[in-house]
């Protein structure tokens, strides 16, 4: 039931306790202390709600920053990630495989004010060797969603 109740909830988290219960065929009481239990075990570690800021007049720009770092022995990568993620503008932290080692995700309200960001305190960390700057100049779908509809074509059919 765990790994259907956190399918379920991942796509919509905001489907309720009732529904929920209805759909895995439990009583709501089941429902609440499997999620709490999960809660508590840090297997759900948030709740979060996708927003398109395109739509809205936001000033936000996002950014992917591959990072490559020279661990130092018995430090490993574990406390380079952690100096990364604390800066409130970074978002995403993942370790990778590959041409480089971390991918970072970090937001900004300009293009200077993340290349700032980048060149002053992401490249001057000790252990990073080199990083390079994606700009999300927009996004189709993220988490699973399609963030922009296809409109129907509500045009009528003329055959000659």
């Amino acid at each position: 039931m765990r790994e259907k109740l956190l399918s379920i909830i991942e796509k919509n988290s905001r489907m309720d306790v009732k529904e929920l219960a209805i759909v895995l065929g439990v009583e709501e009481v089941t429902v609440l202390n499997e999620l709490a239990a999960m809660e508590e075990e840090g297997i759900i570690c948030g709740y979060h709600t996708m927003i398109d800021w395109d739509k809205i007049d936001s000033q936000r720009v996002m950014a992917l920053i591959e990072v490559r770092v020279t661990p130092q022995r018995g430090r490993g990568f574990e406390q380079i990630a952690e100096r990364i993620y604390q800066y409130p503008e970074v978002t995403s932290t993942y370790l990778m495989s590959g041409g480089y080692d971390f991918m970072v995700t970090i937001e900004g309200r300009s293009l200077k004010e993340v290349s700032m960001f980048v060149t002053e305190k992401l490249s001057t960390i000790e252990d990073v060797t080199s990083t390079a700057t994606h700009f999300i100049l927009k996004k189709y779908k993220d988490h699973g969603t399609v963030m922009k509809k296809k409109k129907k074509d509500e045009r009528e059919t003329v055959i000659l």
